[in-house]
């Protein structure tokens, strides 16, 4: 079995530089054929929340790192589904694609990968 990397975002997007941290780690990885899973849990649900306007903020808007996740294998983004609730957000609420996860099925994800790292 190939070795596989779950990468965890748990910051907001634009809280420090966590966020953008960890979308530069799952397109390295992913780059380097690595299949990797990238699992959105906490305030890193708002990553993909649409309508961002950071531009008063000195950091670069993420999306259009999200948008370029397909063109490296990386076909969708896991979400907490509770993480979502918990903000009172809504799937309507964010951009595609994306899966939302109960947490049995979070830890089922994570068991599958022999690699995960949190950021």
């Amino acid at each position: 079995m190939t070795d596989t990397l779950c990468i965890i975002s748990t910051k907001a997007p634009y809280d420090g530089q966590s966020a953008r941290e960890a979308l530069d780690a799952a397109l390295v990885a992913a780059s380097y054929d690595i299949p990797t899973a990238l699992l959105l849990m906490g305030d890193g649900v708002y990553q993909i929340k649409t309508g961002q306007q950071p531009g008063q903020l000195p950091r670069k808007n993420l999306s259009a790192m999200f948008q370029a996740l397909p063109l490296y294998g990386i076909e969708t983004v896991y979400i907490d589904q509770s993480a979502l609730a918990e903000r009172g957000l809504n799937e309507a609420d964010l951009q595609p694609p994306y899966t939302c996860l109960t947490e049995d099925q979070l830890a089922t994800l994570i068991q599958q990968h022999p690699k995960v790292l949190s950021f």
